[in-house]
């Protein structure tokens, strides 16, 4: 039984992150329109916002308190991003460490999926890294 709930649950993660990484960027510049900053190798908070929205939400919830719709169904639960005490136990190294490459990266959970859409976007890895920060309470 146990072993069955675990299957749904990695199930629902994985179509989840398939989901969210299907999702295409809209739009585009056009001529006398400034280009968005990610095309030039930068990225912005509303960039980062939008990122954590489009994949870190199902599970991490809006505010980063570990409660997304997605987190019923895990266990180990989704990291809180809003505890102080953890934020105060990890470097912003680890926090991109991880978001590169999922939990199993850092020994955690692998059912955190990784991002390798993000490999050499240090600009967009630092603006998440902020994005996370701000969320402790």
């Amino acid at each position: 039984m146990m072993k069955m709930k675990w299957m749904v649950a990695l199930g629902s993660v994985v179509l989840l992150s398939v989901s969210a990484c299907s999702k295409k960027s809209e739009g585009g510049s056009t001529a006398g329109s400034a280009a968005p900053a990610t095309a030039a190798g930068g990225a912005s908070p509303a960039d980062a916002k939008k990122y954590f929205t489009e994949k870190c939400v199902v599970c991490h919830g809006d505010k980063g308190e570990g409660n997304g719709p997605g987190a019923a169904a895990l266990n180990p639960k989704p990291r809180n991003f809003s505890d102080a005490t953890w934020q105060g136990s990890v470097d912003d190294a680890h926090i991109k460490k991880v978001i590169l490459g999922g939990g199993s990266a850092v020994g955690k959970s692998p059912i955190m999926p990784a991002n390798p859409d993000l490999k050499g976007k240090d600009a967009m890895l630092d603006e998440l890294v902020k994005y996370v920060r701000a969320m402790k309470k």
